[in-house]
């Protein structure tokens, strides 16, 4: 392999990690939606196994942590990988929740997508006028 050849795959494989920092620090990608009765976090993590998804929640804090088994994966032909290996994310959700009372109805990880559902309590309390 010629010098030249040699360098521009280094560089494009120091780009490929950069870029894969980046997006473990911004991924993964996220919807949420909320009703009177919940709400549902659906989260887009492709490629992850469900034993190594860890979720826990702690008042308005869903926190998520990820990891792929990539030991003894080496690709010799790889250019750029830019899916990350590692997600520690903490997500500060848009419901009030008291210290003790955090629940989750369901949690499912099914095809690359992650979905959580949190029960919604309304808070405080109607005021009539009169």
């Amino acid at each position: 392999m010629g010098l030249v050849k040699y360098m521009a795959k280094e560089m494009m494989r120091e780009i490929g990690n950069k870029s894969r920092e980046f997006y473990e620090f911004v991924l993964p990608p996220m919807d949420m939606e909320i009703d009177d009765k919940k709400l549902t976090i659906i989260i887009d993590m492709p490629g992850f196994d469900k034993k190594n998804i860890k979720l826990s929640i702690n008042r308005n804090i869903l926190s998520i942590n990820a990891e792929k088994n990539t030991r003894g994966e080496k690709k010799d032909n790889l250019i750029c990988n830019q899916r990350p290996n590692v997600i520690d994310k903490k997500i500060r959700l848009p419901v009030h929740i008291k210290k003790g009372e955090e629940k989750v109805n369901s949690a499912k990880y099914s095809q690359g997508i992650l979905t959580i559902i949190i029960p919604v309590t309304k808070k405080g309390r109607d005021i009539s006028i009169e």
